[in-house]
């Protein structure tokens, strides 16, 4: 909203205008009274400017004192009736505007006081109180326009902070599935392989027999509430294998597509837990579609680093053609960087410095104590 449109500046502009009609009125209505501001004419400009001025009086009382006060005097008033009738018509009551108009040519037409509006033209005063209407009539138009553009630009901002929103929690209920699948695959191994040494009796001391046998139960009742706290989150439809696909997998189905993709790989995936496996695997699956979309035809060159004290990911890609098809919504980077910031790391995104689209997420490798889960 620029100055001129503040509320603040508008009532200031209109005081200053009402304010100027007012003293003219005044001094008219004393020449109408023979020079005399102690008079009818003079008293009734004032009314009709504090009327106009007043903040919360009832509606009809400015134009009926204007209406009235033309009607009776003619050109001394007029100014004020010109306020009145832009008001009505910029509040849509242009109907009530033309009858105050019709009643106060009418009257004067009767009654021809000194000062009427039929003279000195016969129809010198008629433009400008239909130019007055017609103004007030856009001005309306125009007040309610921008009303409702700025609803629409409300409504359309809340939306998509609900969509982010929705987007955080989608990503967030993936992560808790993906997590589930391969929290209840190592479970699983762990139960397995204990009650298998639990029923060799024979080739372990009691004592170890016991622990191993505590252990078996122990990891199957944390895979029990694993399945109940985390397997809601699983869509009825879904595959209940651990989700650690590696990149390759990606890379491969990249180039069938025609994409050209250099691969610099450091480090061994096992190095990494498996939430990081599974995020590298969503931020090259997002960025392979998003040059895809935006730079088509342009070559896009990976870099992971799997090893210790981070793991990180580079995607760059030049400038290419954009696809028609291709829409910026923008959500699945909010996505990637829910997933990314949830495990501790930081994502940026963004033009480098040739231009070239950028790509960066670094992502910190658990302490030893968070690894055995003695996080303080």
């Amino acid at each position: 909203m620029s100055w001129r449109e503040s509320p603040r500046w508008a009532a200031i502009g209109r005081w200053g205008l009402v304010g100027a009609l007012t003293v003219v009125s005044v001094q008219s209505g004393a020449v109408a009274a023979g020079g005399r501001y102690v008079a009818p004419c003079p008293a009734a400009a004032v009314l009709c400017g504090v009327a106009l001025l007043a903040r919360r009086p009832p509606w009809p009382v400015a134009p009926l004192l204007t209406t009235a006060a033309t009607a009776w005097w003619g050109w001394p008033t007029m100014g004020l009736l010109l306020v009145a009738l832009f008001d009505l018509a910029a509040r849509s009551r242009a109907r009530v505007a033309l009858v105050c108009l019709v009643t106060v040519l009418g009257v004067n037409f009767l009654t021809a006081p000194e000062y009427s509006l039929w003279r000195p033209q016969q129809y010198g005063s008629s433009p400008f109180l239909l130019l007055a209407m017609v103004g007030g009539l856009w001005m309306g138009n125009r007040r309610r326009l921008v009303e409702a553009l700025n609803t629409q630009v409300e409504h359309l901002s809340v939306e998509r902070e609900l969509r982010e929103e929705a987007v955080r929690a989608a990503e967030r209920s993936r992560i808790a599935a993906e997590m589930h699948d391969v929290l209840a695959h190592r479970l699983s191994l762990i139960a397995l392989h204990t009650g298998v040494l639990a029923t060799r009796s024979d080739a372990v001391p009691a004592q170890v027999g016991e622990r191993l046998a505590l252990l078996r139960t122990a990891s199957t009742e944390a895979l029990a509430d694993l399945r109940d706290v985390l397997g809601v989150l699983r869509a009825p439809d879904s595959a209940s294998a651990p989700v650690l696909r590696e990149v390759d997998e990606l890379v491969d189905q990249a180039r069938a597509a025609g994409q050209r993709v250099e691969v610099r790989l450091d480090g061994r995936p096992e190095e990494a837990p498996a939430a990081h496996r599974l995020a590298v695997h969503r931020l090259i699956q997002e960025a392979l579609t998003n040059a895809r979309k935006h730079a088509g035809g342009a070559p896009v060159a990976l870099r992971i680093d799997y090893r210790a004290p981070a793991t990180t990911v580079e995607v760059t890609n030049s400038p290419g053609v954009r696809s028609p098809d291709a829409v910026a919504s923008g959500f699945g980077l909010i996505g990637l960087r829910e997933r990314v910031t949830a495990l501790g790391g930081d994502l940026r995104t963004g033009p480098g410095a040739s231009g070239a689209w950028r790509l960066t997420a670094r992502i910190p490798h658990p302490t030893g104590s968070e690894r055995n889960g003695n996080r303080t």
